[in-house]
């Protein structure tokens, strides 16, 4: 991919026109009319054309009888490690077999969208063991975002925690039930890049904006928990260290581009749903800057696209897909998708694949699956694995076929 300056608003951008021009454009994957009236201030910022040759899927069931399931990985082995959001972990054999719950995982509050998280498996997992889990941690004052380590042990068909280390914990803490993140990602260096939600509500979501506050921001630090010695806001006594960006929302996915960039995922409100490349020490605008609006069809921030100082999303989507989870696709089965993210889509019900020429996505297409799609991973042999939402949910196989 090509390197582009950040595009940082310290100004008012021109807007982009949307309209007046002859030519036809060409078919946009959205077809839904927007919740909004307003305008990209970045040209191919919303609503790209959709590929001229659709992808054909066929499917097939890995696994089921997962309740309510949230992440899932896969072990060297090729069998998969699946965190349920009541806060079971279990293992799936090759033959999607479901193991016994594995022993020693932390309390979890699975109010609302809380519970069992992300898991991530450390880079040197073959021979360490260690898993990383994020999870909604009931606390004193409510609950927050916690990351815990923890090393993996298989006896006799069963598992089990052991070593069980807390690395980072989201502060403050606040008494809701909404948007934790979480999404866990490990960089080529080894540093772990951890994201978190805003906890909603209008009170604690201004937090987004203090770099005081753990509410809404990306963070990377060092596997055990400590703070790189170049984080944008380390040796500050004004900001927490562990902070790489701030101005985030919902942040539930987050992936490492072909050349080691950054790139998450994140809700919107009504309208406005974001994929951004946070980049160290910059704000994302949330919730100062918004293409989306309330659920009550009230203006956020007085209507304001952008704000002095804040980046604008590299591509945005009104109405809302509901992004779950983001992964870069480089797998040869599928080779249209090659380099192209695929995001799971909870209220567009399947998968939107989002390719990109630099900085800018040039196509998007929709993979309907007509489930709520939770995760989605790319398999050791490149197929591309989709875990759906809901109590009685499943891990779906997708390869290229006539159709879904």
């Amino acid at each position: 991919m090509k390197h582009l300056a950040p595009i940082l608003l310290a100004t008012a951008a021109v807007v982009a026109s949307v309209s007046g021009s002859h030519a036809q454009a060409p078919a946009s994957a959205e077809t839904e009319s927007p919740n909004t009236s307003y305008n990209p201030v970045l040209p191919g910022q919303t609503r790209a054309p959709k590929p001229t040759t659709a992808t054909k899927v066929s499917t097939a069931t890995a696994v089921q009888g997962l309740a309510s399931g949230w992440a899932f990985e896969f072990l060297p082995d090729g069998r998969m490690i699946v965190t349920e959001k009541a806060g079971t972990l279990r293992i799936a054999s090759k033959d999607g077999t479901l193991g016994k719950p594995i022993t020693g995982v932390p309390k979890v509050d699975p109010k609302g969208q809380g519970g069992l998280l992300d898991v991530a498996l450390s880079p040197s997992f073959a021979s360490d063991r260690l898993i990383y889990l994020s999870y909604s941690e009931p606390r004193e004052k409510g609950n927050g975002t916690t990351v815990a380590r923890a090393k993996l042990v298989e006896e006799n068909g069963a598992g089990k925690l052991d070593d069980v280390k807390i690395v980072f914990r989201q502060t403050p803490a606040y008494d809701g039930d909404k948007h934790y993140g979480s999404r866990l990602i490990f960089a080529a260096d080894g540093k772990l890049f951890v994201t978190v939600g805003e906890r909603s509500d209008k009170t604690p979501r201004v937090q987004a904006q203090d770099l005081a506050s753990g509410l809404g921001k990306v963070f990377r630090i060092e596997p055990d928990g400590g703070v790189p010695k170049d984080n944008p806001f380390a040796g500050s006594d004004k900001s927490k260290p562990e902070i790489w960006s701030y101005g985030h929302r919902n942040v539930q996915g987050i992936a490492l581009d072909p050349d080691g960039r950054v790139w998450t995922i994140e809700h919107g409100p009504r309208g406005g749903d974001e994929l951004n490349r946070p980049r160290a020490g910059l704000n994302y605008g949330w919730p100062e800057a918004t293409y989306g609006i309330e659920y009550d069809g009230g203006k956020i921030a007085g209507g304001k696209t952008q704000a002095p100082g804040t980046v604008q999303p590299v591509y945005y989507w009104d109405p809302v897909i509901a992004p779950s989870s983001l992964t870069l696709y480089q797998g040869t089965v599928f080779p249209s998708w090659s380099n192209s993210f695929l995001i799971g889509g909870l209220v567009s019900g399947g998968i939107v694949v989002v390719k990109l020429d630099g900085d800018t996505v040039v196509s998007e297409e929709r993979v309907p699956l007509n489930e709520r799609i939770r995760d989605v991973k790319v398999g050791p042999e490149g197929a591309v694995y989709a875990l759906t939402d809901g109590p009685d949910g499943k891990i779906l196989k997708l390869t290229p076929g006539s159709g879904t």
